[in-house]
């Protein structure tokens, strides 16, 4: 995508909602009364990773709705006093408050990376809010106790800001160095696609949230077991400790060149009860901005499903 591509989203006013905990930022393009579908995107992303997905879903007829996740852009707590949680059912819930606010009825659900995490806890979790899901990649429900254990030398090593994180040395050098960590992990995960810095640049803005450095922490260490989220949560972290099955018509995408990823997620099919279609790209881990026509259709054929 060039940055003259990347500017179509201009075109469109910011929008904020108000949900429980939250002031929600976020993007609505397309047909004001078509069929909804909420793309909702990762770290260290933006909404922005979506411009060239809603680029090619604008003119069928969808509504197409795009929100900065929780410390991430204008998207602030609503209160000073609100723990600055980023644990998964957090943010779960937070795609689902988005929803009932803005009246979408039974939308698809899109995201990777925490985008995908939040809309596959979305789904299993309630899953009469939801018509339909795209997830990069698999069942991105993460299994904390599993977490607990050891991954591959070689996957630990990819996973070393995960491990930084941790640490108060870790919290200071996200503070500080927010763009260069950020960028770093863009070239990690996406070996062999060559982005323009100016596009890296208007999504790094987005870090600037006062939230940033406390949710991102908080997300890494309560997905690795070393700190607790909030106590009336616990109930749902509990039900997802199970795996329950996603039952709505769901496509699931792997990149073929994703570090974070080896092997790719086609085992995940047995957690799918519903219509379930597992989709390749020739990507890393950014797919919305890697392959667009590929995320795209994933929308479309869960969408040509529901009609």
């Amino acid at each position: 995508m060039s940055t003259e591509e990347s500017m179509f989203m201009n075109a469109f006013p910011l929008k904020t909602v108000e949900t429980k905990n939250l002031s929600v930022a976020y993007f609505e393009l397309g047909d004001d009364q078509g069929w909804p579908v909420v793309l909702s995107h990762g770290f260290p992303y933006d909404v922005h990773a979506y411009e060239e997905v809603a680029r090619l879903l604008i003119d069928t007829g969808a509504r197409i709705i795009i929100p900065y996740t929780r410390g991430f852009g204008p998207t602030r707590f609503l209160s000073a006093d609100m723990m600055r949680n980023g644990q998964q059912v957090a943010r779960g819930s937070d795609v689902i408050e988005l929803c009932d606010a803005l009246g979408l009825e039974q939308p698809i659900l899109a995201g990777f990376d925490w985008g995908g995490n939040a809309s596959c806890v979305a789904a299993a979790l309630w899953p009469e809010k939801v018509g339909g899901l795209v997830s990069y990649a698999g069942y991105d429900i993460i299994d904390i106790e599993q977490q607990k254990q050891a991954a591959s030398p070689t996957l630990e090593r990819v996973c070393w800001y995960q491990h930084l994180f941790q640490s108060e040395r870790g919290r200071q050098c996200l503070a500080e160095s927010r763009y260069e960590i950020g960028k770093i992990l863009w070239q990690e995960w996406s070996p062999d696609w060559e982005f323009d810095e100016a596009i890296y640049a208007r999504t790094a803005v987005a870090f600037g949230n006062p939230d940033f450095v406390d949710v991102v922490i908080h997300t890494y260490r309560f997905m690795l077991g070393k700190e607790g989220g909030e106590p009336e949560l616990q109930l749902l972290e509990d039900l997802l400790a199970h795996q329950p099955k996603i039952n709505v018509p769901t496509v699931t995408i792997d990149g073929v060149n994703d570090p974070l990823k080896p092997g790719g997620t086609a085992d995940h099919s047995h957690l799918f009860a519903g219509l379930h279609e597992h989709v390749i790209a020739e990507t890393g881990h950014n797919v919305p901005l890697e392959a667009p026509q590929v995320f795209a259709d994933a929308i479309l054929k869960v969408h040509g499903w529901l009609s």
